[in-house]
C-alpha cells in the first residue's frame, strides 16, 4: 500500500475500530497497551507517524530518573527545576509521570532495572547520571529514552544538554573582553559536564594567548553551594599577596557567586570596584547585596520540553540517527562586572540581554 494511510485502512489492518484508531492517533490514554501497540505498529511500517504533528504526543507515560537530590529544591535547584520543567511539558497532554532516584556514579542497577522493565512505562528520560552501565542498559531494553544533561559515549540514545563547553567558552571569553586577564574559575568539577565548562575556559584562554595555570586560575570545590564557596575563596585568597589577586571571579553557578562575593567582602574588597564577579547559571538571582549579577543563563527550564520532542521524534522515527541537542545560553549583562585596563571603567550596562555570540 502506498501514500499516507486513512484511519479507516489502519483500522481493518489491525482489527480495531476507526474511533480507537483515532483515540492512540491523537494521544489518548483510554485504550489498551496491546491495541495501542499494534496500531501505533502499523502506522509506522507505512509511514503515517513521519508527518504526524508533534502537538499530539503518542505515549501516555514516562518514568523520570534522576539523582536524589533533583528531587529537592533545597540540594540541586538546577535539577529540580528541570524536573519542573518536564511537568510543565506534559501539563497539556495525557501523560503520566513516575519518578525514581538512583545515584549518579554507583547506581542501583537492580532498582533500576525493575522500574525501567516495567511495561506500565512506555517512555524514559534519564538525568544527570553518568553511569555507563544504565546507559548500556537503557539502549538494549529498547525503550525510547532521553538523556538529559548526561554524555552516552555509545551513541546509542538520544541527548539533550546546554552547551557547557561553548558557556565556558564564552563566559571566559566576556571577561577577557571586558580586559580581564587575572580570571579566576571558580567550580565545582564532579561532573563531566563541569569538566566540559571548564575546557571551554581554558579553550578561551588559549585563543587569547593566556597560559591557564590550575594554581592561579582554578578553584574547585566539591559542592555548588554558597558555603563551600566562600570557605573555597577565603583560602584561596590568604595565600596570596595583593598584587597577586585575580581582577575577575568566573563562579560556576549563582550561589558560587554568592559565596565569593561574601568572601571578598570579608576581606574588605568591593564587587565590581575591586574585583569583578560573573556567574555561569543565571537563573536563582537577580542579584547579590544589592549588586545585580551579571551571568550566562545556562538552558534549564526548556531541557525537558525538548526532551519530549526527542521522545516524540524516536516514537515515530524509531530507526533515525540518535541526535545529541545542545542548547546555548543568553548573558544577562548586570553591574558586577566592570571594564579594566587603559579604557575608563564602567560599571556594565544594566540589564541587556544577549544570546551567545550574538544570536
Amino acid at each position: 500500500m502506498s501514500g499516507k494511510l486513512k484511519i479507516r485502512e489502519i483500522a481493518a489492518l489491525t482489527g480495531v475500530s476507526i474511533s480507537t484508531v483515532s483515540r492512540v492517533l491523537a494521544g489518548k490514554s483510554n485504550t489498551s497497551p496491546r491495541v495501542k501497540s499494534a496500531v501505533l505498529d502499523c502506522a509506522k511500517s507505512h509511514g503515517v507517524l513521519r508527518e504526524m504533528s508533534s502537538g499530539r504526543l503518542l505515549f501516555n507515560t514516562v518514568i523520570v530518573f534522576a539523582p536524589s537530590r533533583a528531587f529537592d529544591v533545597r540540594t540541586d535547584i538546577f535539577y529540580y527545576k528541570v524536573v519542573q520543567g518536564i511537568r510543565t511539558a506534559v501539563a497539556a497532554h495525557d501523560v503520566r509521570i513516575s519518578y525514581c532516584a538512583i545515584e549518579e556514579d554507583d547506581s542501583d542497577i537492580s532498582l533500576f532495572l525493575k522500574r525501567i522493565n516495567d511495561p506500565a512505562y512506555e517512555t524514559v528520560i534519564i538525568i544527570g547520571i553518568d553511569d555507563p552501565r544504565v546507559h548500556e542498559l537503557a539502549a538494549e531494553i529498547g525503550k525510547p529514552c532521553v538523556l538529559i544533561s548526561c554524555t552516552d559515549r555509545s551513541m546509542r540514545l538520544d541527548v539533550i544538554s546546554p552547551n557547557h563547553h561553548l558557556v565556558g567558552e564564552f563566559s571566559a571569553n566576556y571577561l577577557i573582553a571586558q580586559g580581564h586577564r587575572d580570571i579566576l574559575t571558580l567550580m565545582c568539577l564532579r561532573r563531566s559536564t563541569m569538566e566540559q565548562r571548564l575546557n571551554g575556559i581554558k579553550g578561551a584562554f588559549s585563543s587569547h594567548n593566556i597560559e591557564f595555570d590550575d594554581s592561579r586560575h582554578l578553584v574547585a570545590t566539591s559542592g555548588f553551594g554558597t558555603v563551600e564557596a566562600r570557605e573555597a575563596i577565603t583560602t584561596f585568597f590568604a595565600g596570596l599577596n595583593l598584587d597577586q589577586y585575580p581582577t575577575a571571579i568566573l563562579a560556576g553557578g549563582d550561589f558560587m557567586a554568592v559565596g565569593a562575593y561574601e568572601a571578598l567582602e570579608s576581606l574588605g574588597l568591593s564587587v565590581p570596584g575591586d574585583i569583578s564577579i560573573m556567574s555561569m547559571d543565571g537563573f536563582n538571582l537577580a542579584e547579590i547585596h544589592d549588586t545585580l549579577l551579571t551571568a550566562v543563563h545556562v538552558p534549564r527550564d526548556e531541557l525537558g520540553e525538548e526532551a519530549l520532542r526527542l521522545l516524540q521524534l524516536r516514537m515515530t522515527r524509531p530507526d533515525a540517527p540518535f541526535r545529541t541537542l545542545l542548547l546555548s545560553g543568553k548573558i544577562a549583562v548586570r553591574d558586577s562586572v566592570k571594564r579594566v585596563g587603559s579604557k575608563k571603567i564602567t560599571a556594565a550596562v544594566r540589564t541587556k540581554t544577549h544570546g551567545l555570540y550574538g544570536n
